[in-house]
């Protein structure tokens, strides 16, 4: 490496170690970075040292302003952009050594030679600044990114939150419907069953009806033909006497005339008869239909579960 690059480095180093014992980076001297490394001229170790303090200052900037994972990131890009300045810088400055070398053996150009190094030198550090200042720039972008990650990550975490407090809501909601809704169920089955006992005891009344007036028709009837009998009877028995009995005319007459009276009486007790028996059959069939009716609307209540709209009315009901 050549010298002018060596000082340099050298000059970084002892400044580096200087800080590290414990002095503070703005008492540092030339003088006591001379007495350090022992070579170089005091001009470049005061234009290197410059430097050094300038970043640094901006590097103390960075790290105060800066989340300390950032200011290292940020830190360790500037250590590379300044690694690969000072391997351009070197590499330069050899350069400029070899065209030095060549130019002492050439006097008569050596001033312009010179000049050119020296606007070489500034171009390159004037591509330092201009490297030094995008990474500035990056450093900003850096944390104005970091800052709305930032904010985002607050903003997903308000949205959990508000995402588990609405699902327990929904959860409290759904249970307390399910536990009203088992409720009403209950109500409406026993409501059903009240409903299925009353109809049973209807049906159980009808029929009890059905068979009073069903022994009571076949009693009427029995008692009509009864008298049916008794009546045919009596008139067969007149119609012998009648028959037998010529010559008594007054007394068969008389006779007759009576059993034609009652034959009268008996016809109308059975024509009474059978029109309160057909009243009693058609109160019967009446009964029956009505029974009919009556079993089958339980029939269908015991099979088919009502719907939820038939039970809700049946309960307002």
């Amino acid at each position: 490496m050549s010298r002018i690059s060596d000082t340099r480095l050298r000059t970084r180093e002892a400044a580096a170690q200087l800080v590290a014992s414990g002095r503070l980076a703005h008492e540092l001297t030339v003088d006591l970075i001379y007495a350090e490394i022992r070579q170089g001229s005091r001009t470049t170790i005061n234009d290197e040292l410059k430097l050094w303090k300038d970043e640094q200052t901006r590097n103390d900037a960075l790290a105060a302003a800066l989340p300390p994972a950032v200011a290292n990131a940020m830190l360790s890009v500037w250590a590379l952009a300044i690694e690969q300045g000072e391997r351009v810088f070197a590499q330069r400055g050899d350069e400029l050594e070899a065209e030095a070398a060549a130019a002492i053996t050439r006097a008569g150009t050596l001033d312009t030679a010179n000049a050119e190094l020296q606007g070489e030198l500034r171009s390159v550090r004037g591509q330092l600044d201009d490297q030094q200042a995008r990474l500035a720039a990056v450093l900003a972008k850096l944390a104005q990114v970091q800052g709305g990650r930032d904010a985002a990550l607050r903003q997903a975490e308000a949205s959990v939150a508000e995402r588990d407090a609405v699902r327990a809501q929904s959860e409290q909601a759904l249970h307390d419907m399910r536990a009203a809704h088992l409720q009403e169920l209950e109500a409406l089955r026993t409501t059903h069953a009240e409903h299925e006992a009353a109809l049973r005891a209807q049906v159980d009344q009808a029929t009890a009806r059905l068979e009073g007036v069903q022994k009571r028709v076949m009693l009427q009837t029995e008692e009509a033909r009864d008298a049916q009998r008794q009546a045919e009877a009596a008139l067969s028995k007149n119609r012998q006497r009648n028959e037998q009995l010529i010559v008594d005319v007054q007394r068969i007459s008389a006779e007759a005339a009576e059993h034609r009276r009652v034959a009268e009486q008996h016809e109308k007790q059975l024509a009474s008869v059978m029109d309160e028996a057909r009243d009693l059959r058609r109160e019967r069939d009446a009964l029956a239909r009505q029974a009919a009716l009556l079993q089958g609307e339980l029939k269908a209540r015991g099979d088919a579960p009502p719907t939820r709209a038939t039970r809700r009315s049946r309960h307002e009901t």
